[in-house]
């Protein structure tokens, strides 16, 4: 049988009596085993004594196993123990959701825990938005900035429009008399939580009201309307819910600033007038392209017909040669036939007429 040999002080304690070490070495390898597991309690009680006695101390309800559990699952402890702590500080309890398990889920899907539990401790002060823990963890986790959406609910928001990072510096509208107006406006926007996921972007609220704004001025009759009643515009656009499936609620229109621009209407009249005038001279330049090509065609039937004369003409003294051979014409009927013809010019000349002189 194999003996153990201890140091004299050790060897003279009851514990560590021969006897009990007859079996071999199990005896001192669970001696050891305790002191280790010793060791290991104390390292782990220092290090989570402080956090356990917050706990217990404020009533967060985590345990000290809750806490090493929370390490082996690799969530932060002192992240969930101030997360809770503040929830029951501020007098939300486990009721409403807010359950240790629960707050682990949502440090592990990603969520910000403390981000959501002070939402839900602002929309309890606020008392006018009742927000619940599930519905705090999808807008979080939907990537939605949850404590400024409390925020904005409470608090309402302004929002120019246009924005003023955009390059237009104001919203240009045409009256019916077409006298051109730029308005600047402001919209009162208030978070509507139910709508936060899903809903649309304060981009759509201002690319609306701005819609909102040109179809009112474009309807009026005249820009003097608008510019003595402007509160009829907001009336207009408020009246159409534009805040339809958008994360806002619009409290409120504001015309901060009209001012009076050019008369496109006139504008567009003298662009068609010009339009017109260009129209007209095109074609009456066609016209008179058509009248010169007409009587060049004219002038051309002229020398035509005048060289059918020339040709008749030439044919007269054959003709009348031919007449004397037949002896059809005498030389008394052809001087008879000349003076009558030369009375005749000779009247149209007195007439004034301009007879031609035949010879």
């Amino acid at each position: 049988m194999m003996m153990v040999l201890l140091p004299g002080p050790l060897a003279a304690s009851p514990l560590f009596a021969a006897p009990l070490f007859k079996q071999g070495t199990f005896w001192a390898v669970l001696f050891f085993a305790a002191i280790v597991f010793a060791l290991v309690f104390f390292a782990v009680f220092a290090r989570y004594a402080r956090m356990w006695i917050q706990s217990l101390m404020t009533g967060a309800g985590i345990g000290l196993f809750d806490l090493l559990r929370m390490t082996f699952r690799k969530v932060s402890p002192a992240l969930i123990l101030r997360s809770k702590i503040m929830a029951v500080q501020s007098g939300l309890d486990e009721t409403e959701g807010l359950t240790t398990k629960a707050l682990e889920a949502h440090y592990l899907a990603g969520g910000n825990v403390p981000l959501v539990i002070r939402a839900m401790i602002a929309a309890r002060k606020a008392k006018i938005v009742h927000l619940t823990f599930k519905q705090a963890c999808a807008i979080d986790l939907a990537g939605r900035d949850i404590l400024a959406a409390v925020q904005t609910s409470v608090y309402p928001r302004v929002i120019d429009c246009p924005a003023r990072e955009s390059k237009r510096t104001s919203l240009d509208a045409i009256a019916k008399d077409g006298i051109q107006l730029k308005v600047k406006a402001r919209v009162t926007v208030r978070a509507n939580l139910d709508q936060l996921i899903g809903g649309a972007t304060e981009e759509t609220i201002v690319a609306r009201v701005g819609e909102g704004i040109v179809s009112a001025i474009g309807s009026a009759v005249s820009h003097k309307n608008v510019l003595e009643n402007p509160d009829n515009i907001t009336k207009t656009v408020l009246a159409k819910r534009l805040d339809s499936q958008t994360a806002f609620e619009i409290v409120s229109i504001d015309i901060a600033d009209i001012d009076v621009g050019d008369n496109i209407g006139a504008r567009l009249q003298a662009d068609q007038a010009e339009a017109d005038t260009r129209v007209a001279r095109a074609q009456a330049e066609g016209r008179r392209a058509m009248a010169v090509s007409q009587e060049q065609e004219y002038i051309a039937e002229i020398a035509e017909n005048q060289a059918t004369l020339v040709e008749a003409e030439a044919e007269i003294p054959l003709a009348m040669a031919s007449a004397f051979d037949t002896r059809k014409l005498g030389i008394l009927d052809y001087y008879k036939l000349k003076n009558v013809q030369a009375d005749t010019e000779m009247r149209e000349a007195i007439a004034g007429t301009g007879g031609t002189k035949r010879r």
